[in-house]
């Protein structure tokens, strides 16, 4: 959970802090070794219209963070003075704040890795990882340097992907807006001019005209049921579970599973094959990254690691436990050969994310027309039932 800290630094100011922790009592504790005397502490998990939509506040930037750390760091600056220097920079106080926490803890003698890991909001266990692993070979830009490769490459299949869907969802979007406007505003006007020849007009469009004299009595309440619907929904569609639930439903789907499934692959092996060339040992890398594949798949992780903790083959134990493809099986062989696993899972990942990139796009180009198909359907549906009773009464003056 997240809690809210006031209290009063060194200086005698009072200052504001959000710590990570399990309870009050340990935000408190976590604020008290830090030098601060705790004034009152809130927990900030709960409902929030700010967080509903926005998912809590702005995130550390750890990619731009990385970047200058590493800059740095290769421009002669020890780890503390690189950190003190990127806290002088920044603007933003809440930034600037965990910064100065983190100079204070190294200026304690304590080692980056363990002072980052004290802030998990700001830098997670994977990151905290790659550090430790770089202070033991003391290739810290090295290693901070392939985490940021390793950020953008997941950052760049992630833009591909919303790209490729920006544009079916306005449509969607447009579309949908039009046929409320017409289902709201245009049906219970026209609903008022054929409230006499209803009864012989067919069976769809009575409805259509129902529907337009509910809206009209009864527009407001109509209103607020949607608008609660909707908040809702998106308070539902941001739970944890609802996500797995979700996702376990996608994967069983015919054709969408499987990208799914090869989806998570690609950012389980450019993971993995990132920590591997860190110095991480394969036992420890896949722990790191089980909590990235979701569903079956994670269970079919742990099943390969108990194998290959027994002394199996990785890549006999990654193929038997339904975590590659054919072409990545061969490719894991080569890399037990040659003794490169972290460079070779990377290439899998990459032959991963241009087959998805592929995939997205021959899906979105049979998808739009389809999409647009249907929302005229629609549309023109609801158009030709409105109008059908002018025919009518057409047909009957005649």
């Amino acid at each position: 959970m997240r809690f809210e800290i006031r209290a009063i630094d060194r200086d005698a100011r009072v200052v504001s802090q959000v710590i990570d922790a399990e309870d009050a009592q340990a935000a408190a504790r976590r604020a008290g070794s830090d030098g601060l005397a705790v004034l009152g502490v809130r927990a900030q998990d709960g409902f929030a219209w700010r967080t509903m939509f926005r998912g809590g506040g702005q995130r550390f930037p750890l990619g731009l963070f990385s970047q200058e750390l590493v800059t740095l760091l290769q421009a002669g600056l020890s780890v503390v003075e690189s950190v003190e220097t990127l806290r002088e920079k920044e603007s933003r106080a809440e930034r600037r704040q965990l910064l100065g926490q983190l100079v204070a803890k190294l200026y304690q003698g304590q080692s980056l890795s363990q002072a980052l890991e004290q802030f998990p909001a700001a830098f997670p266990p994977l990151y905290v990882a790659t550090v430790r692993a770089s202070e033991r070979t003391g290739d810290l830009p090295e290693a901070l340097g392939r985490y940021v490769a390793y950020q953008s490459q997941i950052d760049l299949v992630r833009k591909k992907v919303v790209s490729a869907w920006i544009y079916p969802l306005l449509l969607l979007s447009v579309g949908t807006l039009v046929i409320i406007f017409l289902l709201g505003y245009v049906v219970p006007r026209f609903a008022r001019l054929f409230e006499d020849i209803g009864r012989d007009l067919p069976l769809l469009s009575r409805l259509l005209i129902d529907w337009g004299r509910l809206v009209a009595d009864h527009g407001g309440l109509i209103a607020v049921v949607a608008a609660s619907a909707a908040v809702l929904l998106v308070i539902w569609l941001r739970r944890p579970q609802t996500r797995q639930i979700l996702l376990g439903w996608l994967l069983t789907l015919p054709g969408l599973g499987e990208r799914a499934r090869v989806y998570q692959l690609a950012r389980f092996y450019r993971t993995l094959g990132m920590l591997l060339r860190g110095g991480i040992p394969i036992m420890s890398a896949l722990e790191m990254t089980g909590g990235l594949l979701q569903g079956s798949l994670r269970g079919h992780l742990l099943a390969a690691s108990t194998r290959i903790r027994e002394g199996v083959a990785i890549s006999q134990a990654m193929d038997s436990g339904g975590l590659t493809t054919p072409v990545a099986t061969r490719m894991l062989r080569v890399g037990e050969r040659t003794g490169q696993m972290g460079e070779m899972m990377e290439r899998i990942a990459q032959f991963y994310d241009d087959e998805i990139a592929r995939w997205v796009d021959w899906f979105i180009r049979l998808f739009e027309p389809i999409l647009m198909a249907v929302i005229g359907v629609a549309i023109g549906g609801i158009v030709v039932l409105m109008y059908f009773p002018i025919f009518e009464l057409a047909g009957s003056v005649q």
